[in-house]
């Protein structure tokens, strides 16, 4: 039986585009700071073989739980250090977490809304480059979506398996990121017991079993903790002694990034910071997702459909929106509710001609949008001359001809279309933009250099100079230069930047010198991305022999 919305053969062509899509940027290079700087805490457990201590430069890293890292270690132990290795698991979840989208929009709707679900949580623009740009979020996300799920379907049948996975779901969720994974699907559970008016549910017998087992998954990392701080009440950890490893785990981490003040203040004051980074990240389904919210919230008191996705958005934006800390990818975690929001909306008006001409417009300006958006990328600022680029384009434009060709009516094409254009532009960004912009990354560009000319262990950073990629590609960890090691006698080479190399000219003697162009990619500005300007607004990494003092 073909589906209500799209055709069989349509899901079936999406979905392979977005496979190849994400397959792609499995093997983009990482990128400072986040991506690559957990990549090394992961390396220096595999060269190591502590799996217990999260170390960070030499000190105590008291921020995030050890789940992300620890997978990150063993693929190296399967693939070896590479990228592709720390990305692996990341994609690995977020297959889990599409399928346990599907899952929860059939659960809350049927089949069809699931499969909706899943094809737009997919293609949204911050789920595809948490696949790229890779942290913790594509394994919070799926943790917070299997949970969710699980926990829905035990509401609905009390079966224990559902028990167990929803004691899974959590403890993934929280060994990855703290409290939040918890509290999200929690949330999601609230609002579905108040729409079903089932509060029996909280006392049942199961709870305290799933609670147990929860508790259960989750002693591993509480005992790292434990072993990390507890013991050693002695440690200096952000200026403090006498720190708990165990309470802050259970308790402080999230209160402290929810406050903002050891994390820094980005867009602490900004409170609308959330409902315009939304627009991007959850391209090119934001729009949809204000207006099937609205409608919701209309369709509140009269009980017409359900409130878990509803109440969870609003709740989720209210609470990171007053939060002391902003990052965009903190978004990610309202992506599945948000997929099964607009998937029950888009079947809801696909029959009612005034909301489908609106959708219609709404859907052609975004796509335009992008277009225009991924034309200036990848014609301007960094024109495709890969022959393998293009070779992919003609297989996707192709793919595109089939997919409008079977779509019969003009609804189809517009759900179609929308998916279309995000894994296009997408396919673009990992296959020419990334790469092409990771050329001015000088650490994974000098690594290849630091390894066959200079041996790894022989690097040295200035202090107060990083670069995760440079560490990460020579599969070394970091070591900081200090004025001792000339009377050691040993090879040194130090890694700075061309505008702190003129000071040491003063103290140092200095042999060969290798160096790159180099900028803080993640952090895009038109002086950069102006292809005539790009020069100037970048600086040089340096690699220097060090001869000895002057």
């Amino acid at each position: 039986m073909s589906s209500l919305v799209l055709p069989r053969s349509s899901y079936a062509i999406l979905f392979s585009l977005a496979g190849v899509v994400y397959v792609i940027g499995l093997f983009v290079p990482l990128m400072d700071n986040d991506s690559a700087h957990h990549a090394n805490i992961a390396l220096r457990m595999y060269q190591t073989g502590d799996y217990i201590h999260l170390i960070d430069k030499g000190n105590d890293y008291l921020d995030k739980p050890h789940l992300h890292f620890w997978l990150s270690a063993q693929s190296y132990h399967v693939f070896g250090v590479t990228g592709f290795a720390y990305k692996f698991p990341s994609f690995v979840f977020t297959v889990l977490g599409t399928y346990s989208t599907y899952c929860l929009g059939k659960s809350l709707f049927h089949k069809e809304a699931g499969l909706l679900s899943a094809l737009i949580v997919s293609t949204a623009f911050a789920y595809m480059l948490a696949n790229n740009d890779v942290r913790m979020d594509a394994i919070l996300t799926a943790s917070i979506a299997f949970a969710t799920w699980q926990l829905v379907d035990w509401l609905n049948t009390r079966r224990l398996v559902n028990v167990a996975g929803a004691a899974i779901a959590l403890a993934l969720g929280f060994s990855t990121k703290g409290h939040i994974a918890v509290f999200t699907p929690l949330v999601s559970v609230f609002f579905y017991m108040l729409y079903k008016r089932d509060w029996k549910s909280v006392y049942h017998k199961h709870v305290p079993v799933m609670i147990l087992l929860f508790f259960l998954f989750i002693s591993p990392v509480v005992y790292c903790y434990y072993i990390q701080y507890d013991l050693h009440p002695e440690k200096i950890i952000r200026g403090r002694s006498n720190v708990s490893g165990v309470e802050f785990i259970l308790w402080k981490q999230s209160f402290e990034r929810f406050e903002g003040d050891s994390f820094g203040s980005d867009a602490k004051n900004d409170y609308f910071f959330f409902l315009h980074s939304f627009l991007w990240a959850f391209a090119p389904w934001s729009i949809l997702a204000f207006i099937a919210f609205v409608n919701r919230i209309k369709q509140f008191r009269t009980r017409s459909a359900e409130w878990l996705t509803t109440g969870t958005f609003a709740t989720m934006m209210v609470l990171i929106s007053v939060s002391g800390f902003k990052l965009p990818h903190y978004l990610n975690i309202i992506f599945p509710i948000a997929a099964v929001m607009v998937a029950s909306h888009l079947l809801r008006v696909q029959n009612q001609e005034r909301p489908q001409r609106h959708t219609a417009v709404i859907q052609m300006i975004v796509c335009f949008l992008l277009f225009i958006a991924a034309a200036i990328i990848n014609l301007w600022a960094f024109p495709v001359s890969n022959v393998a680029v293009v070779a992919g384009l003609i297989v996707f434009i192709t793919a595109g001809w089939l997919l409008f060709g079977s779509s019969k009516s003009r609804f189809e094409k517009i759900v179609a279309g929308s998916a279309f254009t995000a894994l296009l532009v997408f396919y673009l960004l990992n296959a020419n933009f990334y790469p092409q912009l990771l050329q001015y990354q000088a650490g994974n560009e000098l690594a290849p250099l630091v390894v066959k000319n200079i041996g790894a262990k022989n690097m040295y950073f200035q202090e107060g100079e990083t670069s995760w990629s440079l560490n990460f590609y020579s599969n070394t960890l970091h070591q900081n230069f200090h004025d001792s090691l000339i009377d050691t006698r040993k090879k040194i080479w130090l890694a700075t930047n061309n505008e702190r190399f003129e000071q040491l000219t003063e103290m140092y003697r200095f042999g060969k010198i290798y160096s790159h162009i180099d900028f803080e990619i993640t952090r895009l500005e038109g002086k950069f991305i102006n292809p005539e300007t790009r020069t100037e607004a970048s600086r040089r990494m340096l690699i220097a022999e060090v001869l000895g003092r002057k």
